[in-house]
């Protein structure tokens, strides 16, 4: 700041001193291609200047340009000079020399002629024919009378320059139908800020356009639904007096009709040429109208619009034209009757999809969402609406907040059925539970357990459930499940029960399982949900609001049964926050447990990975005021059965099975020692003499040391050699020989000394047959006379019985083993009991036994 002149003045008697309070400075950057203009108000006849230099170099005018690059600074002799002043700052654009694509508009020295008002100016040029082309982005721009201001005191005005001299295109403001303009030839666009209101940038494009015959062309898009925009014609304050072509360019969206209706005209008395208008379909069709005829009305699809201009008379008035455009939607709605009075509901439609052509009317009015409150009656219209289009939501309001009859206490939570009429199905139906204060409801299915969604085992019902308390505090969301672990929810305070489909159902066509709301008086603390643990598989519980972080200072209690016989192993995930206030913590408390102090860990305390309850217990969540962070549980509750007494349990199976095994052991030794098998007995030889039974005579010596197999004398026709087998190897260092496996001595002349053969009791076999005094050579037993005749099924006799025969012998005179096979026993006659021999009981085997010698 700096001080101008002060006027003094002295006088004998009274001295004055006027004093010109300080004066306005201001520095000032002109950057290059730009001009800052400094002019004074056209109404304005102050004796403020605008001053450059300094000293006598000092010079003040009315009007001050200052081009660019240049830094200047500026003092106004006036305290306010942004009353008398206006700042334009002015930039050319040359297309016609150069290509010019999506020029941005720059605004230089925005901020500091904050107390000025400022125009900003840009000049484009491009070739003779060409078009200015001027991009707006959306919202776009709205045309206005030049009279008018827009809201936010940002003010566009497009200037075409021709050699008949400047024509003001027209005035526009932000958030509009215009998002294109083209201009002939030469142009400028500037934009008007009010003094002290911040700069909003302008984000149009200039480019280079096509070549055209029209002065001006302007492109505009209407919405959707029912809308209206107003469009002048060039210097709609003076009038048009040159002869030109004027085009609108209308782009309608589908479904859509539109009206034209001319709200403001004046036809110039022409002296060459008409004024005429031509409508442009999609369908080729053209339409030529006069101003005097009306526009076109209720038609559908894209259209343009053509005005030819007149000459007309300079000293009358010119040509002058403001028309409207209304959109509006074609076809015929469905309406739908929706009365509210008797039912307590209220309904809510909303469209899924924004872009869609659906448009929805309550009461005669377009809506973007319908909401039918409770205890009204409505007339709803849809106008090209699909199910798809649209998602309707309902909620019921129960009363329990006052009086003694309560709505309620017993209350079973079912659908109704809506009104046919409504074009979309029931997406979402909501309960709202008034209770009185201090009071809490609970929440249980008589079906069963209710299920909470978690992620390992999310809801995959028809119809789920969300659970909130009455400050938007989400419990959980819930689901009618075969096995679910919750038995039961109590709600402090009102509470909202929210049912949604799985799928995009009609709920009101879905059996939904029935819920039942009960009053309950007694007053609780917390959240209380009641939970029977899953036995199969884990069960999972998360804090409200999860897995976002609970309510500050708020709390949550879940009592978990454990059955007998079983423990529950608990493991926590846990999101921590930082406190301002109190603590978030984690409490086990046993149910009825003679414990003086619960299990308890805050959030600055780690939790163990498991946590192992032998009983039911309560299972607390305490949220504190968080300074950052947000607390956020998610547990998992596992059964098991009780390891004491599983232990025992299998010690026992094992003893019992290894006594079992003893007992089993034993037995199969007694069995197998008295199905021992015994051993073979030899053939015997008896040429002559009495039978006599062998019995259990051994050998007192062994095979090798003893004489048993020496005989005194062997007939020739009765010798062994000539029958043994021929093939048969000898088996070096052997001196007998082998067959079918089994070893046959070699025999010859016994030439030592002999002794009688005692005397043997006549048997009563002899005796029968008058067989005792013939010395004459015979078989040993005659089978013709002395077997029995054979009978089927024979039992099985002892191997030492006489009548005992190995049919794995052959039939020869050796009775060699002719094979491998089972004994295959005979019995030989009914003496056999007293020729069987003595077995010694405690003897595991039968001694080969002793012969003595036999005498022919």
């Amino acid at each position: 700041m700096g001080s101008c002149l002060v006027a003094v003045f002295i006088g004998l008697i009274l001295m004055q001193v006027h004093t010109n309070s300080e004066c306005y400075q201001l520095d000032v950057k002109a950057d290059r291609g730009t001009v800052v203009i400094f002019r004074r108000k056209a109404d304005q006849a102050s004796d403020c200047s605008v001053c450059t230099g300094e000293g006598s170099s000092q010079s003040c005018e009315s009007e001050l340009r200052l081009k660019g690059p240049a830094v200047a600074t500026l003092n106004f002799n006036c305290t306010q000079p942004g009353d008398v002043y206006t700042v334009e700052i002015n930039q050319d654009i040359d297309c016609a020399s150069k290509a010019c694509r999506n020029i941005n508009p720059v605004h230089p020295d925005s901020t500091r002629f904050l107390n000025f008002t400022r125009t900003f100016t840009w000049d484009v040029k491009v070739q003779l024919t060409q078009m200015i082309q001027l991009d707006f982005p959306a919202p776009g721009m709205r045309q206005i009378k030049p009279s008018e201001q827009c809201l936010n005191k940002h003010t566009y005005t497009i200037i075409t320059y021709q050699r008949s001299g400047p024509t003001t295109i027209g005035t526009f403001c932000r958030n509009g139908t215009v998002n294109r303009i083209q201009i002939l030839y030469r142009g400028r666009v500037s934009l008007e800020v009010a003094k002290g209101t911040n700069l909003i940038p302008s984000d149009f494009k200039m480019s280079a356009g096509s070549e055209t015959k029209a002065l001006f062309e302007v492109d505009a898009k209407l919405p959707r639904g029912e809308s209206s925009e107003d469009f002048f014609t060039p210097n709609y304050a003076t009038g048009f007096f040159r002869e030109y072509k004027i085009k609108w360019n209308f782009a309608i969206e589908p479904l859509h009709n539109f009206t034209v209706k001319y709200l403001d005209k004046t036809e110039p008395e022409c002296e060459r040429g008409a004024v005429s208008l031509d409508y442009f379909f999609e369908d080729t069709t053209v339409i030529t109208r006069t101003l005097k005829e009306d526009p076109p009305v209720n038609k559908q699809g894209s259209f343009d619009v053509t005005l030819t201009s007149c000459d007309a008379k300079k000293n009358l008035a010119g040509l002058l034209l403001n028309f409207e455009v209304s959109v509006f939607r074609g076809g015929i709605p469905s309406l739908c009757t929706v009365d509210l009075q008797k039912e307590g509901l209220s309904l809510q439609i909303e469209k899924r999809n924004p872009q869609s052509y659906c448009e929805m009317k309550m009461n005669s009015v377009v809506q973007e969402k319908i909401v039918v409150p409770t205890g009204s009656k409505a007339e709803l219209s849809f106008l090209d609406c699909t199910a798809e289009d649209l998602q309707l939501m309902a909620t019921k309001t129960i009363d329990c907040s006052s009086g003694s009859e309560c709505a309620v206490d017993g209350t079973a939570l079912t659908i109704p059925t809506l009104d046919t009429c409504l074009p979309a199905p029931l997406h979402q139906f909501t309960w709202l539970l008034r209770v009185p204060d201090q009071g809490s409801v609970n929440l249980n299915s008589p079906l069963g357990n209710l299920h909470q969604s978690v992620p390992d085992r999310e809801c995959d019902e028809k119809i789920s459930l969300l659970v909130s308390e009455n400050n938007d505090s989400n419990i959980g969301k819930f689901c009618f499940v075969g096995e679910g672990a919750i038995q039961k929810i109590q709600i402090i305070g009102n509470a909202s029960i929210t049912a949604t489909p799985k799928t995009p159902k009609d709920l009101s066509q879905v059996n939904m399982p029935s819920l039942n709301a009960i009053l309950n008086p007694q007053i609780l603390k917390n959240t209380v949900c009641i939970v029977s643990p899953l036995v199969t598989r884990p069960t999972y519980l998360t804090t409200p609001n999860w897995p976002d972080g609970m309510m500050p200072s708020s709390s949550v209690k879940w009592l978990v049964a454990v059955p007998d016989d079983y423990q529950a192993d608990i493991a926590f995930d846990v999101t921590k926050p930082k406190c301002d206030s109190g603590h978030a913590a984690v409490e086990i408390e046993p149910f009825m447990s003679q414990e003086p102090k619960p299990l308890s860990w805050n959030e600055d305390q780690k939790i163990p990975s498991t946590i192992i309850q032998q009983q039911s217990f309560y299972l607390n969540m305490y949220n504190c005021e968080p300074k950052s962070g947000k607390f956020a549980v998610l547990s998992k509750i596992t059964l098991q059965k009780e390891t004491k007494k599983i232990l025992g349990i299998i010690l026992g199976i094992v003893g019992a099975l290894l006594l079992l095994l003893i007992i089993a052991i034993i037995a199969i030794w007694f069995v197998r020692k008295k199905k021992k098998p015994r051993a073979n007995r030899s053939s015997i030889f008896m040429p002559k003499g009495q039978p006599f039974l062998p019995g259990n005579a051994t050998f007192p010596k062994s095979r090798a040391d003893n004489e048993s197999h020496v005989y005194a004398s062997i007939e020739d026709p009765m010798s062994y050699g000539g029958l043994l087998n021929k093939d048969q190897t000898m088996v070096d260092g052997d001196t007998g020989a082998w067959t079918n496996g089994h070893q046959v001595d070699t025999y010859h002349p016994f030439t030592g000394p002999t002794d009688p053969v005692p005397a043997v009791p006549e048997s009563s076999l002899d005796r029968g047959d008058g067989r005792a005094g013939n010395q004459a050579y015979q078989p040993f037993l005659n089978p013709t006379s002395t077997f029995l005749p054979s009978r089927p099924r024979s039992p099985l006799i002892s191997q030492s019985s006489l009548g005992f025969e190995d049919h794995r012998m052959a039939k020869n005179e050796l009775n060699t083993f002719k094979g491998a096979g089972d004994l295959n026993p005979i019995r030989l006659s009914t003496d056999e009991s007293r020729l069987q021999p003595q077995q010694d009981s405690d003897s595991d085997y039968f001694p080969e036994p002793e012969y003595e010698e036999a005498t022919y």
